[in-house]
């Protein structure tokens, strides 16, 4: 890892914002901007350089996919919300960038965050590229190459052996293999050169919308409160077990909680979400409700009515037994 994360500088096939001070800029705007109109929906990435750590967005169709935050030594993926609020409102310090990049890269640069390297062989210098290329291509190699020189963060994909594509930091003219070659060069190299491998990368995951999740734990807290108000005062206790018993089967429950305790942010994918979220309204409803003075589905057809649109969207409705719309 980056001794300085903030400073890492990613490739990019178009500037949207160059990098600017963070006090100048509006994050959510921002975001907000991405999407507005169909010209400007386009998949790239914000980061958000920090004193301490890099904040990276991913976006996708102008739509926050994903996101990751870049520390000194580890890096990791964080949920949208939680991403977004490691960024102050009123910052004095901080830069920010919004490039556009093809998903092929923000899938590369999001495996480095969320995904171990693969070792090198002992005694093996992947700095030294007479030994580097000649061993990726011995071994037919499938995958790609992160080399960070000079701040940048370059990727080199590989298929049997040999780089089909790259995405280099240093926009320039000239041979790719020569563009290459500058990297390894040690003059005018101001820091250690880094090189780590990664298999193939798979598709940049998405997150399930801050919205959504929002939206879920309303209607979760509604209906443990309208529970309550029709005679079950163990409410409460009874949703609290039901996320317990199902916790297991559904990880992303444990995002949520009904006797006070803290919970964080989910990763999980809107498919993840809406599937325990749905387990959980299941055996909550069928073992709390009032069959006949608040039969189930008048119930959750009354709960989910305004936000009907994004529920169905979702997926919630197709995993429910009761009928909506």
């Amino acid at each position: 890892m980056l001794a300085f994360p903030a400073s890492l500088r990613f490739p990019y096939s178009r500037v949207l914002l160059p990098r600017t001070r963070l006090a100048y800029i509006h994050l959510r705007n921002l975001l907000t901007d991405a999407k507005r109109d169909r010209a400007a929906r386009i998949s790239g990435y914000v980061a958000v350089s920090l004193p301490d750590e890099l904040v990276t967005l991913y976006l996708v169709g102008g739509e926050v996919a994903n996101a990751t935050v870049r520390l000194a030594h580890s890096a990791r993926p964080v949920a949208i919300a939680s991403a977004l609020e490691l960024v102050p409102h009123e910052p004095e310090y901080g830069e920010i960038c919004f490039h556009e990049a093809e998903q092929e890269q923000l899938a590369c640069m999001f495996a480095t965050h969320a995904i171990p390297t693969e070792p090198w062989p002992a005694g093996m210098s992947p700095q030294d590229p007479a030994a580097l290329f000649p061993y990726l291509m011995s071994t037919t190699f499938d995958g790609f190459v992160e080399i960070i020189a000079n701040e940048g963060a370059n990727y080199l994909i590989f298929r049997n052996g040999a780089v089909v594509r790259a995405f280099l930091a240093m926009p320039g003219q000239g041979k790719l293999v020569d563009r290459v070659a500058q990297l390894f060069n040690r003059e005018g190299r101001s820091s250690e050169l880094r090189v780590a491998r990664w298999g193939v990368p798979g598709p940049l995951p998405v997150q399930a919308a801050p919205a959504l999740v929002q939206a879920y734990r309303e209607l979760a807290s509604t209906l443990v409160r309208r529970l309550a108000e029709a005679g079950r005062a163990g409410a409460p206790d009874l949703a609290e077990r039901a996320r317990q018993t199902l916790v297991t089967t559904h990880p992303v429950l444990d995002c949520f909680a009904f006797d006070g305790r803290e919970t964080s942010e989910p990763l999980s994918d809107t498919r993840g979400l809406t599937a325990g979220v749905a387990a959980w309204i299941r055996e909550v409803m069928w073992t709390a409700a009032d069959q006949e003075a608040a039969p189930p589905d008048a119930l959750f057809r009354e709960l989910t009515w305004d936000r009907r649109h994004m529920f169905q969207s979702a997926g919630l409705f197709d995993q429910m037994p009761w009928k909506v719309l």
